[in-house]
């Protein structure tokens, strides 16, 4: 992995769009030549960082989420922003199309018209022993051909099946617990949601050992 020079990185905040940020700065950037610019900041021990960059771990993911078939973003490349630090960061070609919770806030009609396919999508995932921590609305794009893709996956696990019972019930819990925290949970259609989930045409393949951790 390369180091990213002061006067790169600043060229690319001052001519991109910043699409997300926090108290630490920005985090994704649109840049004038297409491709998304992820910073991954990290609280984590900075030894760590640098054994096992967050950039890194993120490109993984994307390659094990398009090996089992579902649609994630293309890494073009992952580098440092400050190594000693552990500060790493990529560019990647941005998935098209709109995200569940922007469909959700702008047509409640046509969201719930989507359920069907949005539960299939979630055991599909889970079908495949996908763990996904950052399960929620605004991770998951709608694309042009109306299937899903998952964009932000740096919080994903894949296991060696199908999910335990146990780890479905987590992971539909950080759905619940995002909706709670974004004031949604209460006009939200979970319950059609949980019941388009069960009677899904995916047929679910759960595993009987309860003791995998998250």
């Amino acid at each position: 992995m390369r180091i990213v020079t002061a006067d790169e990185l600043e060229s690319w905040l001052a001519s991109g769009r910043v699409l997300e940020q926090d108290a630490r700065g920005a985090k994704v950037v649109a840049l004038e030549n297409g491709l998304y610019l992820k910073i991954f900041y990290t609280r984590r021990n900075s030894l760590l960082a640098r054994l096992a960059p967050s950039a890194r771990r993120f490109q993984r993911n994307t390659e094990t989420l398009q090996a089992c078939g579902i649609t994630a973003p293309n890494v073009s490349e992952i580098f440092w922003i400050n190594k000693a630090r552990g500060l790493s960061a990529c560019l990647y070609h941005p998935l098209p199309g709109q995200s569940l919770e922007q469909i959700y806030l702008k047509d409640r009609a046509g969201f719930i018209a989507r359920i069907p396919a949005i539960a299939e999508f979630f055991k599909l995932l889970h079908n495949r022993g996908i763990y996904f921590r950052s399960l929620h609305l605004g991770n998951i794009l709608e694309l042009p051909n109306g299937k899903f893709g998952l964009i932000d996956c740096l919080d994903l696990q894949r296991k060696r099946g199908p999910l335990s019972s146990s780890l479905i019930r987590r992971n539909l819990a950080h759905l619940e617990n995002y909706l709670q925290r974004r004031g949604l949970l209460a006009e939200f259609p979970w319950r059609a949601l949980m019941d388009a989930y069960q009677n899904s045409s995916e047929p679910l393949k759960v595993k009987t050992n309860e003791h995998e951790k998250p």
